[in-house]
Order: C-alpha cells, then structure tokens, then sequence
C-alpha cells in the first residue's frame, strides 16, 4: 500500500511563483471574477509532474515542500498573484447556454516558460465560484488522476493538449452519488479561452468586449496576424486550421473526447477539459463512452463533424468583428469555414499513410487505409494494436503474423494484407528502416479504460501504484517496455468499460 506525502508546516512561497503575472486578470473586469480558493484541511501531494515544472522554469524541490503543496491545494496564494475565474458561455450537447465560467477552477496566473511561451497556470477543484450555479466547485479524486494520466499520455502522443502539473488530495471528501475523496488538479494551458469565452460577450451583445476578447487572442496566440487589415477573418482561419490539425490528429490514435461542447473547445487548438474521454479498444466509428451522450453526439466518427458545427458558431461571434456589411461578413466566414475540411484531410491523410508505413504517396492509397478499418471493424479487432503489429509484421510471411491474431475472422484482414504488401514492396526502403517509421507513429501503449478504472479504484482505497505505473507506461508510448507488456493488451469481455463519468 502507497501513500502520498503530507504537506507539514507552510512557509515562503518559491520566488518564480511568487513572480506570477497575469495579463487576463487586466481585461475589464466583466471578463472574469476575482475569487480566493476554498482552504483545504489536509493537503498531501499525490505527484508533481518534475519534467513539466522544469519546462515552466519551476523549482520542483519547492513545489514538493510544504509551501508547495499549500499552494497546490489553494490554501496558499503565490504573492502578488491574481486568482480569476474566467467567465464563458457555450452550447452543451446542442443547447445553448448564456452563462457557464469557470465554477470549479481558478487562474493563478501565468509563467513564460523556458522556450518563451506564455502559459496558464489554474487550479481544478479549488472551491466555489460566482459561476458555480448552486455546486461545490470541487473535484473527486477519480477524475483528476484521468485528467493527469489522459492528458500526459496525449502530450507525449505528440497531441496539442492542456498539462498537468500536479494532483494534490485535499482531506475533505465530496459528494456526488457517494462520498469520495477529494482532489485538486493544477493544469497548465496556452490559455484558457474557449469558443464559448467569445459566444459570452456575443450573448450579451458587447461588441467591444468581442474586440478586447480578439486583439487579445491575437496578441496571444497569433502574434504574427498583428497588424494585419483582416485580421479577425485571419483568427478565424487560424482558429479553424488549428482546431482541423487537432482533431484529425484524435482520429488517428482513436482519441474520443466525449464532450465537444463549445466551452470546452480551447481557441489555441490544445485538447482541454477530460471528462468522460476515452481512447477505444476494438475498432468502431460509432465508439461512444459518455453516460451523458445519450444520442452518439460525440461519437467517435462525428468528432470532425461537431469540430465544424462548433467552429461555425465561434464564426457567428466574429461577424461583427469582420464587416460592417453583415452579408460580406457571412460570406467570409463561410469561405473561411469550408477550409476545415480539406485542412483536416490533409493531416489525415497523411497521417494515416504513416501509420500503414508509406514512405511515399501513389493512387489507392487512401482506399487501402480506408479499407483496413473496414477490415478492423469486421473483424472487431483492437484499434491500436492493429497499426502497431503491422510494424511488427513487416518480416512475417502472408498468413502468419500477430496482427491476424487480432481479428475475429482473420480471412478478410488476410486478403488486405496481400494487397498491403504490394503497396510497400514497390517502395525502396530498408525493412527496418520502416518499421522504425511505423512504430515512431503508432503507439503501443495508451491508457485503457479498464486499466484507468482499476487504476482509480486503487487510488481510492489508499493505493497509487497503478497510477505511478500506468502514468510511466503512457509517457513512453511507442516504446517497447516489456515489464510493462500487460498495459498493452485489449481488455477481455468481462473488463470491458462501456460508459466514462464526468467529473461534475
């Protein structure tokens, strides 16, 4: 049985956090709400991410002292600091809704880390809000440590995504069907603007709000559109090409976000806020996790659908901003909207040529891929594996091979396979060579939900072990880790996980 650390006796607080700025925190003051985090009674570090401290130019030996972990928890504020919670709007599932913010969450402020980029720094779970519409404004223990282990396994799939710095437990439980111990996540983003931050101040009409919002996203995110004519089409082009890289590049390691609500769509093109996600096991397009996506919204196959109905309404909020003329207005947009689609293709594509192992590009080659899903789906065969063991396959004969193992009927994936082989034989490149490519591309480890699952089962009873584990095996997922090989396998019948929880 493991346990995490206990926080003792506060002290000074490190200079560098001390040093926190915060350039949202001097919008006008109808952008945000100024809010203290709610003191927690017994904060003990779960685990402090120390490559990510490094990256931020943080003191991780301080973060995990005493005086630390107070400020991980929210009992303790970095001096000078601002903490904020952000106001937004957003469509959930469809419906809109004027007013959301941030009801559990608070930004500490911002760092600019050692490459020069400028990062959020906000505590999950801190307490209570003026946007927290009658809840408790915290966070159960089960679903930071998925939000930790989601979010580093994205990051190191080399996917766009929020970060998580730290988990810290907080000694006081929270209610929600039952009692569970409570927890406070410390992520660190680009920046927390959503599309729904702009669907706020579009909802109320404040047309000078959506400009303060804009030149600020600009100045942030898109420094080079400064100063041109057009430059709120040019955001939204930006925006729209970030968000169609993104999430072409979910589709190609099986990623299902589960919850595409407009407020939860980050204009910066990282992934953010892991709820019910979930990567898939056995191949299927219809693949949904969410017990609140009762419909297939969120669906696996419509996450590039829902993209563009999102992008379309951050298009909506910007009319203004683009023309007088509303009609030349919309016609920009549209335009600007209709490039979502070949620019998410293009990654696509081109991503799904890598993982067969094309080195180069020739005609059918998007039906082949096409057509291995199809198999993959037949044959109800293991999503992530599948790809992987195709690299492994490169030197097995037809018919033989572990791939095949994988499908239910392997006669169909056999047939593919001989016209697979065709398609690499007539390209020059050493065997090894392309399985180094192949295996640089697809994973052989991604958090599973039935490991997730038992892994936050453990932690509720007191032990972190499979955290530690699983966090280790996904931060190295294309790896061979042999002592780690039951990390990759699909689960059976009876582990099964059907249905992801959201947090609130």
């Amino acid at each position: 049985m493991t346990s995490p650390a206990t926080a003792e006796q506060p002290g000074a607080i490190h200079s560098r956090l001390s040093a926190l700025s915060n350039s949202y925190a001097q919008l006008p003051e109808r952008f945000f709400a100024r809010t203290d985090p709610k003191p927690v009674s017994e904060p003990r570090l779960i685990r402090l991410n120390r490559a990510l401290a490094d990256e931020l130019g943080l003191d991780a030996d301080q973060l995990t002292g005493p005086d630390g972990v107070q400020m991980l928890a929210g009992n303790r504020f970095p001096e000078g600091s601002q903490a904020i919670a952000l106001a937004y709007a957003g469509h959930q599932f469809g419906n809109f809704v004027p007013q959301l913010g941030d009801g559990r969450a608070l930004l500490l402020g911002e760092v600019v880390d050692i490459n020069g980029i400028r990062r959020d720094i906000q505590l999950k779970g801190s307490g209570p809000t003026r946007f927290s519409r009658n809840g408790d404004g915290r966070a159960a223990l089960g679903p930071v440590l998925r939000e930790y282990v989601v979010s580093e396994a994205m990051a190191a799939l080399g996917i766009p995504t929020t970060r998580s710095l730290a988990a810290v437990l907080t000694g006081d439980p929270v209610y929600r069907e039952v009692r569970l111990p409570g927890a406070v996540l410390t992520r660190v983003a680009a920046s927390h603007i959503r599309i729904g931050t702009f669907q706020y101040f579009a909802a109320r009409h404040d047309t000078e709000g959506l400009k303060i919002l804009a030149d600020y996203a600009i100045e942030r995110h898109f420094p080079h559109l400064l100063g041109q004519a057009r430059r709120y089409r040019a955001l939204l082009d930006a925006v729209v090409t970030a968000q169609a890289d993104l999430v072409a590049r979910w589709m190609l390691v099986g990623f299902i976000h589960g919850v595409m609500n407009t407020d939860n769509m980050a204009i910066s093109g990282e992934t953010i806020d892991y709820g019910p996600c979930a990567f898939m096991d056995a191949y299927d397009p219809g693949t949904v996790f969410s017990s609140i996506d009762r419909v297939g919204r969120y669906a696996y196959a419509n996450q590039p659908r829902i993209a563009t109905w999102n992008l379309a309404r951050l298009a909506e909020t910007l009319l203004p901003l683009m023309s007088t003329d509303e009609n030349e207005a919309v016609s920009e947009a549209e335009e600007v909207l209709g490039s979502f689609q070949s620019s998410y293709e293009t990654v696509l594509q081109r991503g799904f040529r890598r993982k067969l192992g094309l080195l180069t590009e020739a005609e059918g080659d998007l039906q082949l891929a096409a057509d291995f899903l199809d198999v993959l789906a037949r044959g109800e065969a293991d999503f992530t594996l599948g790809f992987r063991r195709l690299g492994d396959d490169l030197d097995a004969s037809e018919g033989h091979g572990t791939a095949r193992q994988l499908f239910r009927d392997p006669g169909a994936f056999d047939a593919w396979s001989v016209r697979w082989r065709e398609r690499i034989a007539s390209e020059t490149a050493e065997t090894d060579t392309r399985r180094a490519a192949m295996h640089a591309v697809n994973p052989k480890f991604i958090p599973r939900n039935h490991r997730m699952e038992a892994m936050i089962q453990a932690a509720l009873g007191g032990d972190f072990t499979p955290f530690e584990e699983i966090l280790t095996v996904v931060s190295r997922p294309f790896d061979e880790q042999e002592v780690m090989e039951r990390y990759a396998d699909p689960p059976r019948p009876d582990e099964r996980v059907k249905q992801t929880f959201c947090g609130t």
